[in-house]
């Protein structure tokens, strides 16, 4: 008797476990990324943690004739950036002569925000950061991480976001290649690295040129790193075309934290003002 209504038990439990995941698989997208945000916000500490302790590993290929690769890295961005605003502001003084000009940063608002946990598979390739809407973030904003562009906000709620890194499947993003006068479309292959694609074989491009994210009204004011091109060879299909391999500057096991570059700062912060004096 015993038996038979253990496997009864048994047998109530899978249906359950089975109605469970069709509701599930059913349910709207939209809702489940609610819960899955709810999730992130009440596990955040313990998640934090876990990827701290995994982070603080010790590097055994750490040597003091070697110079420090992060600093190397995080120098190189610093002046690449820099190039490119020095470039864009004598554009600025040659078109717009006579009209005041003003730094490539006023106006401009930074969130730093702290990086929750990360997703990086073959399907997709993001992370969470603990800020949202109630921040001041809004969809397609650039992250900026190691002094480069490492995403765009893809998904929010009030207080949580999700990353959609340049490397995602997903990621389809406007960007040119060193000084080279062309506008190119960059798209994330989901292991790591991303791809561009449709260029002329008119144009020299070689192995370490910089790619820069093209500026977007609203969005980004100036080109911004991005990559570098680690491969560059004729299109399978078609030889007059190049294929490009392009391998982004950061180091994802590095980031810890991000900055997320919101352009209309000036109005968030009126209205947060407005809020305090309420």
């Amino acid at each position: 008797m015993a038996k038979k209504q253990s496997k009864i038990s048994e047998r109530m439990l899978f249906t359950w476990l089975i109605l469970a995941g069709f509701i599930v698989l059913f349910t709207p997208r939209s809702l489940t990324n609610k819960l899955q945000f709810a999730f992130f916000r009440i596990f955040n500490r313990p998640l934090s943690i876990c990827r701290n302790l995994t982070l603080a590993a010790p590097n055994q290929q750490s040597s003091s004739n070697v110079v420090d690769r992060k600093k190397y890295i995080r120098l190189r961005n610093h002046l690449a950036n820099n190039i490119q605003w020095l470039r864009q502001e004598r554009q600025n003084v040659e078109k717009l002569s006579g009209l005041r000009n003003r730094s490539v940063w006023k106006g401009v608002g930074f969130v730093l925000a702290d990086v929750i946990t990360i997703f990086t598979d073959i399907s997709r390739n993001e992370f969470i950061i603990n800020r949202g809407k109630n921040d001041g973030l809004a969809k397609g904003q650039f992250v900026l991480g190691s002094d480069s562009i490492v995403g765009t906000i893809s998904d929010l709620d009030s207080r949580t976001a999700r990353v959609q890194l340049l490397t995602d499947p997903g990621s389809r993003i406007t960007v040119k290649i060193g000084e080279l006068d062309l506008q190119c479309m960059m798209q994330g292959n989901g292991d790591g690295s991303a791809s561009i694609q449709l260029v002329s074989k008119k144009y020299k491009i070689e192995n370490g040129n910089i790619i820069y994210v093209q500026k977007k009204p609203g969005f980004l004011d100036i080109p911004m790193i991005a990559g570098i091109v680690v491969q560059c060879k004729a299109d399978d299909e078609n030889p007059l075309l190049w294929e490009i391999k392009v391998k982004p500057v950061y180091e994802m096991k590095d980031i810890k934290s991000v900055t997320v570059i919101i352009m209309n700062s000036q109005k968030y912060n009126k209205t947060e003002n407005n809020k305090a004096t309420t």
